[in-house]
């Protein structure tokens, strides 16, 4: 549905995106994370025709529609776009929001009404529909962003940090609405600083700094090359025989690294060690993420 070649924009002396390649299929939801500055937001710009590459491409489409670039209006209304900043207008109500949008895709008539109605339940402001937005809280309001991204049927949806700033309740309503069009074979770009949200929703991160693409790959695929092993903490029986210990102990407890934790946890009780507690902390997005880009803070 989406392919980008060797994405490369320079602002003068500064290489913002550097040779940037990725490709989303049909009803894959992609994740690209990467820290403050890294190059996500001049990368999604080419991607959805807002700006155009010094070099390289970009491709949408499949199917009956064709492919081609983003510049091409009729291509461009494959994808439908749910930015940071929301593209909302404040003084005007949730269904005259969706109305405008829908209209400037030309539905109209009876398809305006179905799409309208179908937005308001899909955000789940149907009771809300005539209150002005600006009356709404931050959950609110990213419900509807997403919903006027979805007006005019899109088949490619890029969410730019969908959750940020809203309520548990919201984070987790738009949490079940994104696994509903991935049911439905929706194909989506997701962008997140919350590792938990891509390791939950994404079939393929790629990870981005410095205008790089550092790594890409499945969740467990990332984990595993660059996660590193899993953590065993556990406070040890006193009478246990230190010399049957892996480690030195510390304090009555043990802190070592495993490949295969429950093996090596079931070997040592077998030899008999015996646990008071235990912990095995294993590799996870997070981790693999900082590993690739560092740790120190990103402003």
């Amino acid at each position: 549905m989406l392919l980008a070649k060797d994405l490369v924009k320079k602002y003068g002396k500064l290489t913002a995106v550097d040779g940037v390649s990725l490709g989303i299929a049909k009803g894959e939801t992609f994740g690209l994370l990467g820290p403050n500055g890294a190059g996500k937001t001049t990368t999604i710009s080419m991607l959805v025709g807002l700006l155009s590459p010094d070099s390289g491409s970009v491709e949408i489409g499949s199917g009956d529609q064709g492919t081609g670039s983003p510049d091409d209006s009729g291509l461009r209304r494959l994808i439908g776009v749910a930015p940071q900043s929301l593209s909302l207008y404040e003084e005007l109500t949730a269904k005259e929001n969706l109305q405008f949008f829908a209209k400037l895709y030309g539905i109209s008539g009876k398809q305006l009404r179905e799409r309208t109605e179908w937005a308001l339940e899909f955000s789940k402001l149907e009771d809300r529909q005539n209150a002005r937005v600006d009356t709404f809280s931050g959950g609110m309001k990213r419900r509807l962003n997403i919903a006027v991204a979805l007006i005019h049927e899109p088949e490619i949806l890029l969410l730019d940090e969908p959750t940020v700033g809203v309520d548990p309740q919201s984070r987790n309503h738009i949490f079940e609405r994104i696994e509903e069009l991935q049911a439905k074979g929706m194909s989506i770009l997701y962008t997140t600083h919350y590792m938990e949200e891509a390791q939950r929703l994404c079939d393929r991160v790629g990870i981005m700094d410095k205008g790089k693409i550092l790594a890409l790959d499945s969740v467990d695929g990332l984990i595993s090359k660059y996660g590193g092993k899993s953590v065993v903490s556990a406070k040890v029986d006193p009478q246990t025989d230190p010399r049957l210990l892996p480690c030195q102990l510390e304090g009555g407890s043990i802190r070592f690294e495993s490949d295969r934790p429950l093996d090596d946890m079931t070997a040592l009780r077998d030899k008999g060690v015996r646990f008071e507690t235990m912990q095995v902390t294993k590799s996870d997005l997070e981790s693999v993420f900082l590993e690739l880009t560092g740790r120190s803070l990103r402003d």
